[in-house]
């Protein structure tokens, strides 16, 4: 009897239906996404940008205040591996 591979196929198969529905799920969020993504694009380098920089360069930002997006490897680090996945995934 094959009841031993049986038995592992139908691991692989349950594992791999979760593994499934978990990229599904990740590609969903990805997607809702797209606004965000755009918008850091946008951002990154105009003249918003540049005046928010030197703002915080000027010491005018609150010392609380989160500040990654002022630092041009932040967006530009997520914006390749946004590209980077499209092409992988897409």
């Amino acid at each position: 009897m094959n009841v031993e591979r049986i038995k592992d196929m139908e691991e692989r198969l349950n594992r791999t239906e979760v593994a499934v529905k978990a990229l599904q799920s990740a590609i969903e969020n990805f997607e809702s996404r797209k606004e965000d993504i755009a918008m850091l694009n946008n951002y990154l380098g105009s003249d918003a940008w540049h005046s928010d920089r030197d703002d915080d360069r000027a010491g005018l930002l609150p010392d609380n205040l989160r500040r990654g997006v002022l630092s041009e490897d932040a967006i530009w680090n997520l914006l390749e591996s946004v590209r980077e996945l499209r092409h992988t995934v897409f």
